[in-house]
């Protein structure tokens, strides 16, 4: 009996290489993010991209004493360096992501040029902004981004190329939240949207990588346990936005150390229409949060009971899986995952809010993430 034919990625040989050392780079990224912001340190550098006009950062507060940034925010050594770090990790990770989308992209008719022009373009708009030029470098970014999409568009993913050059087209666009981040001062929407973006970086690459890789689990039943991966990602993605609108909002401890109970009680003064309003001008200062303790404790209720609901159904779909043979390592560690990450946030609040065990909990929704993604890319019907 003659095995069944394996339709392998069209792509470079070490294309899943440079696709699994990315995942791993962006892993970092994101946990070491959460690190600088659950350490207030997201505005410790208040220009951008330079940290008070430095490629690296200040050591000593004298060396930026005429610098335009200290009118802003006088310099705090001991935290500027956290920033301008994860802008350069996050550099080094968007050279990786180019390097992909490069590779992917030759065998495409003038593939390489358009990832190169619209790179270029991306790069020209970084000089214009520091020089205050916002709307020429706006869109040049837009102008590239927009050549980038439509790349990917018009490609089909049998090389891989839609989806790397797709996922450089996102990357660009999480540098612009990373701007904005700081020069709209810590504006909850985009400090979320930021996080998202993190994510949703890390889960193209994941995918890349595993698909590159041609690692596919064969199950008759695949179809449906990637339906059941598709709801369990959707019910993730929105519970690690609620998690983001909490942090963003300084809203982690409105119920102070309460638990499961909120400041005594189990349905206390809260105010819905006020915690979630996303836009609320530019120019006010959202560091340590605006919002009166009705609304924090509303956004806190939210994220709370969207916690309820992801983990039974996660759980109920670890206990799905380990019914199905040959898949059931992934059940147990989807299982450990969920429990570990509803602990966690468990501690958050019991402990006041430890920065070790806040990123750990920001790094446990990472890892249901990567169970999650590596599931969808992998699950697959047999071949006849």
């Amino acid at each position: 009996m003659s095995r069944p034919a394996v339709h392998r990625p069209a792509v470079y040989r070490h294309f899943h290489r440079i696709a699994w050392l990315a995942v791993a780079l962006a892993l970092g990224v994101i946990v070491f993010g959460a690190f600088v912001r659950l350490s207030n340190a997201g505005l410790s550098c208040p220009d951008w991209p330079t940290c008070y006009g430095r490629a690296a950062w200040p050591t000593a507060a004298s060396q930026v004493v005429d610098h335009a940034a200290t009118e802003i925010r006088p310099v705090e050594v001991h935290k500027a360096w956290r920033e301008q770090f994860h802008r350069m990790i996050a550099g080094t990770l968007g050279v990786l992501v180019l390097t992909l989308a490069l590779v992917a992209a030759r065998r495409r008719r003038y593939g390489v040029a358009q990832v190169i022009v619209a790179s270029a373009l991306v790069a020209l708009a970084i000089p214009l902004y520091m020089q205050g030029l916002h709307a020429s470098a706006s869109g040049l970014a837009i102008l590239g981004e927009a050549i980038l999409l439509f790349a990917a568009l018009r490609w089909s993913n049998l090389d891989l190329s839609r989806i790397a050059v797709l996922t450089l087209a996102v990357i660009i666009f999480q540098a612009l939240l990373g701007m904005w981040t700081v020069t709209w001062l810590l504006k909850p929407i985009v400090v979320m949207g930021h996080l998202l973006g993190g994510l949703l970086t890390f889960s193209l690459l994941l995918w890349t990588a595993w698909r590159a890789t041609d690692l596919p689990i064969r199950l008759a039943e695949a179809q449906a346990l990637r339906k059941f991966v598709i709801v369990g990602l959707v019910l993730l993605g929105v519970q690690i936005a609620l998690g983001g609108w909490t942090s963003s909002n300084y809203a982690a401890l409105a119920c102070g150390n309460d638990f499961p109970t909120c400041v005594g009680r189990w349905w206390p003064p809260h105010d819905f229409r006020e915690a979630f309003v996303l836009w609320r001008g530019i120019g006010v200062d959202y560091e340590g949060g605006i919002l009166d303790g009705e609304a924090r404790i509303a956004i806190q209720l939210a994220h709370r009971l969207m916690a309820v609901v992801v983990f039974f159904y996660l759980l109920w779909f670890a206990l799905r899986l380990l019914r199905t043979p040959g898949i059931r390592s992934w059940a147990v560690l989807l299982g450990l995952l969920t429990l570990a990450q509803v602990a966690l946030g468990i501690a958050n609040v019991k402990l006041g809010l430890p920065l070790s065990v806040a990123v750990m909990h920001n790094a446990g929704a990472v890892l249901l993430l990567f169970v999650l993604v590596s599931l969808l890319a992998r699950l697959r019907t047999p071949e006849h």
